[in-house]
């Protein structure tokens, strides 16, 4: 993807790339994202930070508006919701959201409760069931259409949780990497809360960040990993995100095992073949587990394949849906 971005940029005249260059640090961000958001170099990131918007969505007796990245156009397939992991934000969708875009796709990129970018002054509880019912809550106000929810890492957990409480919601599952077999945040839950702080707040530190992009991608550089880290901990400075994480570490967490033999939905199971946090093993597993599902590999890629593999991931998605639309078609009477 990157060489044929960069090849029509190596043809032109030097005062026609420099300002090229000008114009990609030259967005207008939303006002509610913190303000770090300037220091973030890479175009992609700059670009999707640039189209999150905030959609008022009703929820445990109030309104909070929730951030996400809405569409570009409708398509007649039915639309794709982008989660992401663990403490992250819809930002990590930044290389292959625009590929699923170019082919037509219907896509959203949705904060789950308590990460991204949504208003949380007013904190509600980020247990479980409230993400849960924040996300029915996005999909009833703004969707309204059953959806290819893709879920990477714990968002396939996230999925896993939506699909079986709400399968009127859901056409299709994509999990990316997944982390489903986690027993909840474990012994963290039961931490007083002062050492539930002192973790959390080690858990945006600058060393930690860099140390978990050295975990998830295969060999970039140092200025790469650095940017990156800005990306990935920037809804990290709102003063409100402590708060959240605390409470969902303190909740329990996501225990999905029982949960996945009552997934009947059509499913796709993306990996990297070289993931060193999540074991390939439990890859092979969950597709055992999962009565509709098929699975693919991805060479050379570890734990975040949207991130470092765009081109393959959206390939095997847009295949997925593609090759579902072409079976439904053949179901329809002559």
């Amino acid at each position: 993807m990157f060489a044929l971005i960069a090849t029509p940029a190596l043809l032109m005249p030097r005062k026609c790339r420099a300002r090229k260059r000008l114009a990609v640090f030259a967005q207008n961000f939303p006002s509610f994202l913190p303000s770090e958001v300037e220091n973030i170099k890479d175009p992609f990131a700059r670009k999707l930070a640039s189209r999150i918007e905030r959609l008022p969505v009703s929820f445990s007796e109030r309104c909070i508006m929730s951030s996400c990245v809405k569409p570009l156009v409708q398509s007649k397939t039915s639309p794709m919701v982008l989660l992401h992991g663990f403490d992250s934000s819809c930002l990590e969708w930044r290389y292959t959201f625009p590929l699923l875009e170019e082919a037509g796709m219907e896509t959203w990129a949705v904060d789950i409760l308590g990460w991204g970018f949504s208003d949380l002054e007013r904190l509600p509880s980020c247990d479980v069931a409230s993400k849960r019912n924040h996300l029915y809550q996005f999909w009833r106000s703004h969707i309204r259409r059953p959806i290819i929810l893709v879920g990477p890492s714990l968002g396939a957990a996230v999925a896993i949780d939506f699909a079986v409480n709400h399968p009127e919601a859901v056409e299709k599952l994509v999990f990316i990497d997944a982390s489903v077999y986690a027993e909840g945040t474990g012994d963290l839950a039961k931490l007083p809360r002062a050492l539930a702080y002192a973790g959390v707040y080690l858990l945006k530190s600058v060393p930690l960040r860099l140390y978990v992009n050295f975990l998830a991608f295969n060999g970039i550089s140092l200025s790469t990993s650095i940017d990156w880290m800005n990306v990935g901990r920037l809804h990290c400075l709102y003063p409100w995100w402590e708060d959240a994480t605390v409470n969902f570490m303190i909740s329990g967490g996501y225990n999905v095992n029982a949960q996945i033999e009552k997934v009947k939905k059509r499913t796709l199971i993306i990996w990297g073949e070289d993931d060193q946090i999540i074991s390939n093993k439990l890859a092979v597993r969950l597709h055992s587990e999962l009565p509709n599902a098929i699975i693919r590999q991805i060479p050379e890629c570890g734990h975040i394949p949207h991130v470092e593999k765009p081109d393959s991931v959206a390939k095997l998605i847009i295949e997925f849906v593609r090759e579902a639309c072409y079976e439904d078609a053949q179901t329809i009477p002559r």
